[in-house]
């Protein structure tokens, strides 16, 4: 079983910057992608960013160009840089992982951690 442990989530002001992290522990294997998610109250769950194992990134279009994300294969760690925030970037962050096995395909999640930009 892979768990996912997020941290540094917060307040901070608009302009400001925060960094997410995410370390993947358990029985790992098989990790394809890690990456971000996010929901703000009364929206559904968006893509924020993702990282494949060779370094493949996708961004949604709200954050491209502010946020990056980082991957150490490794460490089983993701990280989320997000700078120039803004108050709609208010949500709560949730990590990723999709795991693959000779028969399977599925996606892993962590418990959140709630961002709050204050304008």
């Amino acid at each position: 079983q892979v768990q996912l442990v997020e941290s540094g989530g917060g307040l901070v002001q608009a302009g400001g910057s925060l960094r997410l992290s995410c370390a993947a522990s358990g029985i790992i294997f098989g990790i394809h992608s890690m990456g971000w998610y996010r929901q703000a109250p009364g929206n559904q769950r968006e893509l924020v960013a993702t990282i494949t194992t060779n370094g493949t990134t996708k961004y949604g279009d709200s954050v491209k160009g502010r946020f990056t994300i980082s991957r150490d294969n490794a460490q089983n760690t993701v990280a989320l840089h997000m700078n120039s925030l803004k108050p709609e970037d208010t949500a709560i962050y949730t990590c990723n992982a999709n795991q693959r096995g000779r028969y399977f395909d599925r996606d892993l999640w962590g418990q959140g951690t709630r961002v709050t930009v204050s304008s």
